[in-house]
C-alpha cells in the first residue's frame, strides 16, 4: 500500500504503492534519500522550500510549486497518472497571500485521498472539501504565521476527514507531542516526526 512519513514541521513524503516517491515542502527532518518523482511546494518561505535536500530524482521529476498550481486565480489539477494534485486555496491576512499559496489534495490509487493544508488559516471552500470524503488531512496549527490550534479544529471540522492530523505546530520544532494533545476533533490522529504510516 502508500506510506505517508511526517518528516516534522510541514514537510511529508509519501511513497506510492507502485513505488513512486512524492515529497510536500522539504524542509525538516529526514528522509531526503529516496529519489523524487514528485515535488510539490505550496509557498515560497524558505521553511518550505528546501528542494536543495533531495539529492536524487528521477528521470522524468516534476517539480509543481504554486505559481504553477495557481495560474490568474485559477486553481490547477495535474494528473500524473499514479496520482492526482489539485492545488486548493490557502492563506491568511498574517503573511501567506492567497494569490501565493495553495495547499494539495492528492489522489492516490484505491481513491486514498490526502489533503495537506500548506500555510493558511480557514478559508472559504474548507466547507466544500467535507464532499470529497478525505482519508488523511494534514493542518497547520502554529498559531503564530498561521492559525492556532482552535481555528484548525474547527477547519478539521469543516473538512470532516477519517483522520485529521496536525502539523506545523511551532517554528524550529519538528514536532511538539504537548501541543498535538490540544487538537481536540472527531478522528484525530497523531503522527509524531519521523513516524511513518499506511494509508489506507
Amino acid at each position: 500500500g502508500h506510506r505517508l512519513l511526517y518528516q516534522g514541521h510541514g514537510s511529508l513524503r509519501i511513497v506510492t504503492g507502485e513505488g513512486k516517491v512524492i515529497y510536500i515542502d522539504p524542509y525538516a527532518g529526514d528522509g531526503y534519500d529516496l529519489p523524487a518523482d514528485l515535488i510539490l511546494i505550496t509557498h515560497a518561505h524558505q521553511d518550505h522550500t528546501a528542494v536543495n535536500l533531495i539529492q536524487n530524482r528521477t528521470e522524468d521529476c516534476r517539480i509543481i510549486t504554486w505559481k504553477e498550481a495557481l495560474v490568474n486565480g485559477e486553481y490547477k489539477t495535474f494528473d500524473l497518472g499514479y496520482a492526482t494534485v489539485e492545488a486548493v486555496q490557502a492563506g491568511n491576512n498574517k503573511n501567506h497571500n492567497i494569490r501565493e499559496c495553495v495547499g494539495w489534495l492528492i489522489t492516490l490509487t484505491g481513491d486514498i485521498l490526502v489533503y495537506a493544508s500548506g500555510d493558511t488559516s480557514a478559508t472559504d471552500q474548507m466547507k466544500e472539501l467535507a464532499d470529497r470524503n478525505i482519508d488523511y488531512a494534514f493542518f497547520v496549527c502554529d498559531g503564530i504565521y498561521n492559525m492556532g490550534m482552535e481555528e484548525a479544529a474547527e477547519c478539521a471540522r469543516l473538512v470532516k476527514a477519517k483522520h485529521s492530523i496536525p502539523y506545523h505546530m511551532a517554528p524550529g520544532k519538528l514536532f511538539d507531542p504537548d501541543l498535538a494533545e490540544h487538537f481536540d476533533v472527531p478522528g484525530r490522529l497523531i503522527v509524531p516526526a519521523g513516524e511513518e504510516i499506511v494509508l489506507e
